[in-house]
């Protein structure tokens, strides 16, 4: 099973298109609903999918990256010819290196605003928009966040139309839905389907997911897509897909939720970029297991592992142990949650916190930081652990004054406390191999067992801790 990311895009499946999902369908549809007619989207189809465009991009590279001969040669070989001093040569070539096709939704219909996913426009040199009718624009880019995949480009054009926004929140499973697009460049296409799942996330843990999930299919072109509910309204961007051959669609697609899609192209259109706040805390989720250990009468929010010194979530009070349970009066269901949360507030603001300690509610306010450094380092102020084992350990990469990972925080009594770890400590090897930096770590922490050694540099000793 693989779980593609297409440049050229994503698209949400049809289940109707066989003799047999039609004939399952029409079983399901009411007997007084067949002898009215069977219904048809045709009428809301009409109004929306003028909003919906195709987006081409192209990527400049000079020609020893693209497909010249010099750049194909073997670095033994290519000393023996002089490719600069070739005659005729110019001085630098270049030539398309790349040309993607993707999908986008018009938004804003005065501005000539468009949202699309960040991976379709990502290193574009060129952008150019196709509407509905056959009118092609060039396209300025306005601003992007990888961290949602949302882009936002804009045209210089008359006459448009725009989708309205739906409140993600209030969708179920089950909700009938649309997605259209431009799959394999063909032209705009509509695919039907149902959302079958909510708050699906761990495509990319360094992102920020929350995905509806649909089985409209997802293939390549339609990234950028419209996911549009029964009312004609912008439910989501489609994104990306499973897939268990590694090729198109089996029927799992996923799309960023509107609510959040919505927060992000405020922020782009204002700033250019998403600004990030950071709390700076590491937290867990709350398991069964977790809270039976802890005492913790709390089957919702987001366990506090550690509170970086400095941070907004030191000064406004925030302890080791205690429990996130909303932020602004929303309710914060787990550390996922509370770390898409916290992403789209823009850094400077203040946040009323909902607390759970010791049985008892607190409410806190938090101004969010800081510092660009910072908030990279700690996945923009708020880290999920990457392992249970570690639970308790802040980590970062030590950084050029030497390589490995260094330990930032270690909270009282926490598993790594308990094991050894100090605030301090540099560790340069897990199960005896060594790493440099804090990905290196966690992809070998993903290959060990319920037992880890880690080999730690301690002022001028390297010591052994043994973790479970």
């Amino acid at each position: 099973m693989s779980v593609r990311h297409y440049f050229s895009g994503f698209v949400v499946a049809l289940a109707l298109v066989a003799g047999a999902s039609q004939l399952s369908l029409t079983s399901a549809l009411s007997a007084n609903a067949l002898e009215q007619g069977v219904p048809s989207l045709a009428p809301m189809l009409k109004e929306v999918t003028p909003a919906v465009v195709s987006i081409r991009v192209t990527e400049m590279a000079n020609a020893e990256q693209g497909l010249s001969f010099g750049g194909q040669l073997p670095e033994g070989l290519r000393r023996y010819f002089d490719f600069d001093q070739m005659p005729g040569r110019p001085e630098q070539q270049f030539m398309p290196r790349r040309q993607g096709a993707g999908s986008g939704v018009i938004i804003n219909a005065n501005d000539g605003l468009i949202v699309t996913n960040q991976h379709v426009v990502a290193n574009a040199d060129t952008i150019s928009v196709t509407l509905k009718d056959g009118r092609n624009y060039p396209a300025e880019l306005v601003g992007s966040d990888p961290g949602t995949d949302i882009a936002l480009i804009k045209i210089d054009a008359r006459d448009l139309v725009a989708l309205p926004f739906a409140d993600s929140e209030n969708a179920e499973v089950g909700d009938f839905v649309v997605a259209i697009g431009n799959p394999f460049g063909i032209g705009q296409t509509v695919t039907s389907g149902i959302i079958s799942a909510l708050g699906r996330a761990g495509l990319d843990n360094e992102k920020y997911e929350d995905f509806i999930q649909t089985d409209a299919a997802i293939n390549m072109g339609n990234s950028g897509g419209a996911l549009v509910d029964m009312q004609g309204r912008l439910m989501g961007i489609n994104t990306a897909i499973i897939s268990a051959n590694g090729g198109g669609s089996d029927g799992i697609g996923f799309a960023v939720p509107a609510n959040m899609v919505h927060t992000v192209v405020d922020l782009l259109e204002s700033d250019g970029e998403v600004r990030r706040g950071m709390l700076g805390v590491q937290i867990s989720d709350i398991t069964p297991e977790v809270a039976d250990t802890l005492n913790l009468d709390a089957g919702r929010g987001a366990l506090v592992a550690s509170v970086m010194a400095g941070s907004a979530a030191e000064a406004a009070g925030i302890q080791v142990y205690d429990v996130i349970v909303s932020i602004d009066e929303r309710a914060v269901e787990n550390s996922r949650d509370l770390r898409n949360q916290v992403g789209l507030i823009r850094r400077g603001e203040t946040v009323k916190l909902g607390i759970l300690r010791d049985g008892h509610d607190l409410n806190l306010s938090a101004t969010l930081g800081g510092s660009e450094e910072l908030a990279q380092a700690e996945s923009n102020g708020v880290r999920q652990s990457d392992a249970d084992d570690f639970v308790g350990a802040t980590l970062q990469s030590a950084g050029s004054a030497a390589d490995g990972v260094e330990v930032v925080e270690v909270a009282p009594r926490s598993p790594a406390w308990q094991a050894g770890l100090r605030k301090g400590d540099l560790i340069v090897e897990v199960n005896r191999k060594a790493v440099n930096n804090l990905r290196e770590f966690n992809s070998k922490l993903a290959d060990t067992g319920d037992l880890v050694a880690l080999t730690v540099q301690r002022d001028n000793r390297r010591l052994l801790v043994m973790v479970s």
